[in-house]
């Protein structure tokens, strides 16, 4: 008894997904099996998986000499989503599978012992890879199949079972697939900033920063509002785009955090790890190849660092280069992972380890308070366009209400937005954030007069040439939400006075 099957699949490394050709041989020999090319423990334990799923499935397993493959061998292949294709491609090999259906289609899944398919992560960037190669036609678990109709212009099946799978490729099934367009899930729950009272600098700091996707870094004590203020911010932040919504979601579904019925994201995500939180959870780790970390699931959203002074220099100092690049790199035994990273640091901390209600209450040394303060490193700090101080509110602001809803607010921050598109979308740039330092000096440079004032910080030293592009990149904000059409000398003026503030050593 001798045969071949081919079956293709897609395999995930990192963010990066390569088609897979799985093909198994049946030759004369000593009953077995075995699996080479590139592949890790639990791709080698898949061939207890396979035979059990066959057998459970009313059918027979190949009693003898079984070898299957999977190219390119140099390649690294990890995770249990091979499971279904190497079945099949056994079947085929044996002789018990058609293979009519094959050709220009993928195969996703883990199998159980009795012959159900189990879902698997990484569906949607798995399956935007077998489009790009060409293919036509995808199976994959039935729990993964709204995931895998975002991807349009592939035909996707779910399978509940090998079984099921069999019955399709003889033509006795068709597979199960989500009928109609998708429906977009409601925007999440967000509290509204007409509950803020008072705090008018650090509102308006909070709206500049949402306009411009500026990185803001709030001091205060206890109980003045940091953590109410951070925890609106999506609400008055626009929809993500469709391109972007792709970007958000297939970063998710690497990491396994996305939900069965909805599982396109639409809204920008708000990442708050516990300030305890480790450098692999923060960036990303884990051993083999790394996985995403909280700076990855909140691209195109918010991390948000509550108690920032709390976490360790070297957890806070692994954000300077995804900051600075919009992704990160994490080398581990496997390789190195890239995973994008682009997204708006929200960062808050008290003025020292008393943290009083009132400033003239604090125990803490003048050195005391500079450590506490220090962990945030100048380099880091660099890094933050906006830094506000909070101050207590006086008894008037507490008890009258009449502030702004976060409805108005967001309409603000749209048009915004919308003039920051217009002006860079040429280039690719989508806020005043990405915006490169060459071009805010160069093409897009301001009137010599608005210039003056940042000339003149630079040259007192009062803030580097990052800091520089930083603070035009916020008066370009400033000038979006007046309507403006090029940053006057008030803006630049208000953007190094967000700068100046925050009370950071």
């Amino acid at each position: 008894m001798a045969g071949l099957g081919r079956v293709h699949s897609v395999g995930l490394n990192a963010f990066a997904a390569d088609v897979i050709e799985i093909q198994a041989n049946i030759s004369s020999g000593l009953p077995g099996v075995t699996i080479s090319g590139s592949v890790d423990t639990s791709l080698r334990e898949a061939k207890e998986r396979v035979r059990a799923a066959i057998a459970n499935s009313d059918l027979q397993f190949p009693a003898t000499k079984v070898t299957i493959a999977l190219a390119p061998a140099r390649l690294p292949k990890s995770g249990p989503g091979f499971d279904l294709p190497m079945a099949v491609a056994v079947l085929i090999a044996a002789g018990k599978a058609p293979t009519t259906r094959l050709p220009g289609t993928v195969m996703l899944g883990e199998l159980a012992l009795d012959g159900r398919v189990r879902a698997v992560r990484g569906v949607l960037p798995l399956l935007l890879a077998a489009r790009a190669a060409g293919f036509e036609r995808a199976v994959v678990p039935i729990e993964n199949v709204a995931e895998g109709a975002l991807v349009t212009g592939l035909d996707v099946g779910g399978a509940r079972s090998l079984s099921d799978v069999l019955a399709w490729l003889a033509g006795d099934l068709v597979l199960d697939t989500v009928d109609g367009d998708p429906v977009e899930p409601d925007r999440p729950a967000v509290p509204d900033l007409a509950d803020v009272a008072g705090q008018a600098s650090a509102r308006r700091a909070l709206e500049v920063a949402a306009a411009g996707a500026h990185h803001l870094f709030m001091v205060g004590p206890p109980g003045i509002g940091k953590t109410m203020l951070a925890s609106r911010l999506p609400g008055i932040l626009p929809p993500l785009s469709d391109e972007e919504s792709l970007e958000v979601t297939a970063v998710h579904s690497v990491a396994g955090t996305l939900a069965g019925r909805h599982p396109l994201i639409t809204f920008p995500p708000f990442v708050a790890p516990h300030h305890s939180t480790g450098i692999a959870a923060l960036v990303g780790g884990g051993t083999g190849l790394a996985r995403p970390g909280a700076v990855s699931r909140a691209h195109r959203g918010v991390l948000f660092l509550d108690e920032c002074a709390e976490m360790g220099p070297k957890v806070l100092d692994s954000l300077r280069q995804p900051l600075e690049e919009g992704e990160v790199r994490i080398s581990r035994r496997d390789g190195t992972a890239v995973y994008p990273a682009r997204f708006q640091l929200l960062l808050a901390a008290n003025p020292c380890a008393c943290a009083p209600p009132k400033d003239v209450d604090c125990v803490c040394t003048s050195v005391q308070r500079r450590r506490y303060l220090g962990r945030l490193s100048g380099p880091l700090m660099d890094r933050i366009d906006i830094r506000v101080r909070m101050d207590p509110p006086g008894d008037t602001a507490l008890m009258t209400g009449g502030a702004e809803d976060s409805a108005a607010v967001a309409a603000r921050v749209r048009q915004a937005r919308a003039a920051a598109a217009h002006r860079w979308g040429d280039d690719g740039w989508r806020t005043n954030a990405e915006v490169p330092g060459t071009a805010l000096r160069q093409r897009y440079r301001p009137a010599p007069d608005a210039l003056r004032p940042v000339e003149d910080a630079l040259r007192t030293g009062r803030i580097t040439a990052r800091g520089a592009d930083r603070a035009l990149r916020v008066a370009w904000t400033m000038c979006d939400l007046r309507g403006g059409d090029s940053p006057d000398v008030d803006d630049v003026m208000t953007a190094l006075l967000f700068r100046d503030r925050g009370g950071h050593p």
